[in-house]
């Protein structure tokens, strides 16, 4: 899978025999929104500025700390969300992270997911993302990732790790236990 928004990679808390397969942040579109609050942030607070030659210099100020208030609420903070959202593949788990200043997390057992599918509107078939739908029997039987990268390839890879956990767990069972 050739994607920048798709990691290799290592990470902590992983049981023995387990690997990441893949680690990746929710698709760019995601942070587009902020981006265009800060482009339009600093375009108002110029246009202010120039067309306010007289404005008092606390009047400046109080123009510039209101941009960098929305700066912080609309465009920092959703950064900053995007950046510390993770999912990991591993070979036996679906891994999901989250968190700025404190951290939680959520796994599936690959082996008790029973079913993995994936959704893509017009948009999100030109941008090459989409919501990737797991379902697993229990009291979360539904969990949904929206704005996944190559939402595709990731329902193909998952698909292929719940049948290898499948096979590898059937092998491990003891003899004469039922299935």
């Amino acid at each position: 899978m050739l994607c920048d928004d798709v990691v290799m990679t290592s990470a902590a808390g992983l049981t023995e025999g387990e690997h990441v397969v893949l680690r990746l942040h929710q698709h760019w579109k995601t942070v587009l929104a902020p981006l265009l609050i800060l482009a339009a942030t600093i375009a108002a607070l110029l246009v202010l500025l120039v067309f306010l030659p007289s404005a008092t210099a606390i009047a400046r100020l109080g123009l510039g700390v209101l941009a960098l208030l929305v700066v912080i609420f609309f465009v920092a903070g959703p950064l900053l969300r995007w950046r510390t959202t993770s999912y990991e593949l591993t070979n036996r788990r679906l891994r999901l992270r989250a968190g700025i200043l404190s951290r939680t997390g959520r796994d599936f057992p690959l082996a008790k997911i029973s079913d993995v599918s994936f959704v893509q509107g017009l948009l999100d078939r030109l941008l090459g993302c989409g919501r990737l739908v797991v379902e697993s029997p229990g009291e979360r039987g539904q969990l949904v990732l929206t704005e996944i990268p190559h939402v595709q390839d990731v329902q193909a890879t998952l698909f292929q790790l719940v049948e290898n956990e499948q096979d590898r767990l059937s092998r491990e069972q003891p003899p004469g236990l039922p299935g």
